[in-house]
This record gives structure tokens, sequence and C-alpha cells, in this order.
């Protein structure tokens, strides 16, 4: 009989951080969208990064183990955005096996100097 089990980690107004689940060996994280602080968009991305890399940390995973992200960032402008964008995440991520990923263009965030959010999915094998 295959084992599940469900954790939730830092609980908000209405929403967990991440959630874990557990199902044999494979633990998959569920990461709501991250935000970040900062004056620009490269400040707001550094910071989303890191914030990402603790809700990983906390669950015993690393951005190796990302296998979906989507961004969303707010009025996207390709030729100025993309690059700063790819520049910030190529300091986080396994530059090898990118994960699967999505970027939207998007008009606003859920407060107005947020520009720009990030959620994840990561898959960890869990050494038995």
């Amino acid at each position: 009989m295959t084992t599940f089990s469900k954790k939730y980690y830092n609980p908000n107004e209405g929403f967990s951080q991440t959630v874990a689940v557990t199902t044999g060996n494979f633990k998959t994280l569920y990461i709501s969208g991250q935000i970040g602080d900062g004056v620009d968009l490269e400040a707001q991305t550094i910071a989303t990064f890191k914030n990402l890399e603790r809700e990983l940390e906390q669950c015993d995973a690393t951005f190796k183990d990302v296998v979906k992200m989507n961004t969303y960032i707010v009025n996207f402008n390709p030729t100025e955005d993309l690059p700063i964008f790819r520049k910030v995440r190529k300091q986080f991520l396994n530059t090898e096996n990118y994960p699967a990923s999505t970027l939207v263009g998007i008009q606003a965030l859920g407060k107005e100097e947020w520009l720009i959010e990030i959620e994840a999915v990561a898959v960890v094998e869990i050494k038995l």
C-alpha cells in the first residue's frame, strides 16, 4: 500500500506558502507565488528567488528539484525585462536542466509595488 500525506508550511491569510504532498518515495512541493522587496525588477527578482529558495530549503529541497515554474511580471517588456529575469534566474537555477516554465506579462499583482511573482513545483526523492 502506498503511503500518502500532506504537510502545510507557513500558513497565511487564506493560503499556505508551501504544501508538501508525499506519496511513496516522492515528495512534491507546491510553492505559492513568491514576491520580493526592492526598488526595481532586478532587486525584486533576486529577493523573489531568495524567498523561493527559503521555501525549498525548509522542505529539504533545492532549485535542482524544481520541475515547473510560473512567472508573472507586471507591464512586461520583453526587450528590457527578459534579460533581467534570465540573468537573475541563471544565478539560482541549475542551467543544465531548466524546469518547464511559463512567463506571463500581466497588468497588476496583489499590491501595486509588486513587479514579479513566481510559483514553483518541485519533486524530491525521499531516501529510505
